[in-house]
């Protein structure tokens, strides 16, 4: 959910071959965001975008920016702000 998305710069913008909602994460993704943003910008639920977001990477459309957890301990301020996100939702 706190994942970040990128959109891969490429030299055009030809995004003909997307589906209307992969076009605007392309969009969207021109500065980062994260998948829970994307997911309420365009107003989808959370596995919906990250079906599409999944999609575009194995595309090689954008780059996917994952949180560094230490020697695999919960990181609770991240664990926070996922609580926080998923109470607004």
């Amino acid at each position: 959910m706190e994942t970040l998305v990128s959109t891969v710069t490429f030299m055009s913008d030809d995004y003909s071959m997307l589906s209307p909602e992969q076009e605007a994460i392309m969009t969207l993704c021109r500065s980062v965001r994260s998948v829970a943003e994307i997911s309420a910008l365009l107003r989808v639920p959370l596995g919906v975008a990250r079906v599409l977001i999944a999609d575009l990477a194995d595309e090689g459309l954008v780059r996917l920016h994952m949180p560094q957890l230490n020697q695999g301990q919960p990181d609770h301020n991240l664990l926070e702000r996922v609580l926080s996100g998923l109470r607004r939702l």
